[in-house]
């Protein structure tokens, strides 16, 4: 049977503080489950633990049938495997053995070493044996309908040669058309432009297997889950509804839970004020003796009993992006164009405007955004008007001017002593991090701290590309929150479409270059689902 277990779970990093513990759940037969929680909090780890690769320090967990992970990098730059690679690391056991010895003699032969013919052979008849070529058959399948080319051919390229949404996109095919009956999916979404999430989330919906999924995706988790697994630092819990009905779920929580802890309070109050006045009697009047002594009984053993757990502390972060005044014509774009990706179009943004930059994956929106940052145009020309400070939130959050550098120090730097920028660090959850590297930050870390750094250098135009792809749902939220009371400009690449709702108007590049224009976020999300259909709209100030 494909049920997911845990019994009082407890992870803790090697030599490190405690990452969660007390976490318990069930979750039943052909479920599927949304994966929540704090930046931070182990739900990869967790994902870790029910796989089997990293040991849990308390508790047990069960995973009934075959399972399958997607693991959280398949598509960041810089991994270094090769698509077979890629592929393989999604078996497990005996068959990921045969392919690793069969690649790595294949890889020893072609370099001389004619010793690894019969390492060869044996790895060839034990991934015969096991199944392989039939995998290799589904793999080939699988990259004709997702890169328009064999497995064959793609194999030995390096798996960075595809977009981060093709290898996404790879990676799902393969696992969801796979003899796997449990899918442990990390943020599958990410990298995936709004028609590549809405196929995902018909294939959720439709798969019988049980499928936890790690999202950040407030759509997703609406559309494509019929549970939600909350993770804490302190233990875990299941709202048996999608996202949609989540926040009023977990609200409710918070108060039953707080009401519960008063109501213990008040009980061992009534007791101690029991104990004391039995006693004070039995001063007088020896028969109330064990009276008195029966009562203390009964409230020593409610206090060792304990308190109900509290209500969970919020962690949302305190994002405070104030910015400033401008000239009323901030860019001019004057058919401004990215040879080979975007075709030269005009535009204006105007002081306070929320323009967001969408289109399918592969079609020049980040390379527009360097553009708008100060990279010189190699067509046409941009004006930035006075009094304008531009700040950019990079899409992989890989920001070389921090790359080796202490957290403290990149905020000491800002804010020029030590105090204030623990402070700082402390309003975005990042207190905790101060003396480890930039290089040593998950994702939401990264991310966090570069939008802290947006704040504090008090920038009045932000270009932000997919700031939302490593913030959990509440830093999220803490975000667009600051970003509509911010005096100043934005223009932002997302795929996130509650974060497209909170935007204005629109320019949309399509995959053949041309650049639209659309009016509002209900015109964007259409245009998204059918961008054929998009080329009708009337367009103004668009070449």
């Amino acid at each position: 049977m494909s049920h997911v277990s845990a019994s009082n779970l407890a992870y803790a990093h090697p030599g490190g503080n405690l990452l969660f513990e007390n976490v318990s759940f069930k979750i039943t037969p052909g479920a599927h489950v949304g994966v929540v929680g704090v930046n931070g909090v182990g739900k990869s780890t967790l994902f870790g633990v029910l796989m089997g690769t990293l040991p849990a320090d308390a508790g047990a967990a069960v995973v009934g049938g075959r399972v399958a992970h997607m693991p959280q990098d398949v598509g960041v730059t810089g991994d270094p495997r090769t698509v077979r690679e890629l592929l393989l690391g999604l078996t497990t056991g005996a068959l990921r053995d045969a392919g690793e010895r069969m690649h790595a003699a294949e890889a020893a032969l072609a370099g001389g070493d004619d010793a690894a013919g019969m390492a060869l052979g044996a790895a060839i008849g034990d991934w015969s044996e096991l199944g392989g070529y039939e995998l290799e058959a589904q793999w080939d399948a699988a990259c004709r309908r997702i890169v328009r080319a064999g497995f064959r051919e793609l194999a030995d390229r390096p798996a960075i040669t595809l977009s981060g949404g093709e290898r996404k996109r790879l990676v799902l095919d393969v696992l969801l058309r796979s003899d796997a009956e449990v899918l442990l999916l990390d943020e599958p979404d990410n990298f995936l432009d709004v028609p590549a999430k809405r196929e995902l989330e018909r294939q959720l919906t439709g798969t019988k297997k049980t499928v936890l999924v790690i999202s950040h995706d407030r759509d997703l988790l609406t559309e494509a889950v019929t549970v939600i697994l909350t993770l804490e630092g302190n233990g875990a819990w299941l709202h048996h509804g999608s996202y949609a009905t989540y926040p009023a779920a977990r609200e409710e929580r918070q108060r039953r839970l707080g009401d519960a802890v008063a109501r213990w309070q008040e009980e061992e109050k009534r007791l101690r004020e029991l104990v004391r006045t039995f006693k004070e009697r039995a001063r007088y009047s020896p028969d109330l003796a064990k009276r008195a002594d029966a009562f203390e009984t009964r409230w020593k053993r409610f206090k060792e009993s304990g308190p109900p757990p509290p209500p969970v502390t919020e962690r949302q972060i305190k994002v405070r992006l104030r910015g400033a005044d401008s000239a009323r014509r901030v860019l001019d774009l004057r058919h401004v164009g990215v040879p080979g990706l975007v075709k030269p179009f005009s535009d204006e943004v105007h002081f306070g405007e929320r323009v967001g930059i969408i289109g399918p994956n592969g079609g020049g929106k980040t390379h527009l955004m360097r553009l708008l940052a100060g990279q010189p145009p190699a067509a046409g020309e941009l004006v930035t008007g006075p009094r304008v400070s531009i700040g950019l939130f990079t899409q992989l959050n890989a920001r070389s001017d921090f790359a080796g550098r202490g957290v403290l120090e990149v905020v000491e730097e800002r804010l020029g002593a030590t105090q204030p920028s623990m402070s700082a660090l402390a309003r975005y959850g990042l207190q905790e991090a101060s003396r480890r590297t930039y290089d040593t930050l998950s994702g939401g870390q990264k991310a966090r701290l570069e939008i802290l750094c947006l704040e504090l250098e008090g920038h009045n135009l932000l270009l932000l590309d997919e700031p939302t792809d490593n913030l959990d749902i509440d830093s999220c939220e803490a975000l667009e929150s600051a970003l509509d009371s911010f005096e100043g400009t934005l223009v932002a690449v997302s795929h996130d479409r509650a974060f497209v709702r909170r935007l204005d108007r629109f320019l949309m590049v399509l995959h053949d270059g041309t650049v639209l224009g659309l009016p509002d976020p209900h015109s964007a999300l259409e245009a998204l689902g059918d961008p054929a259909a998009a080329r009708e709209v009337p367009l103004a100030k668009v070449l």
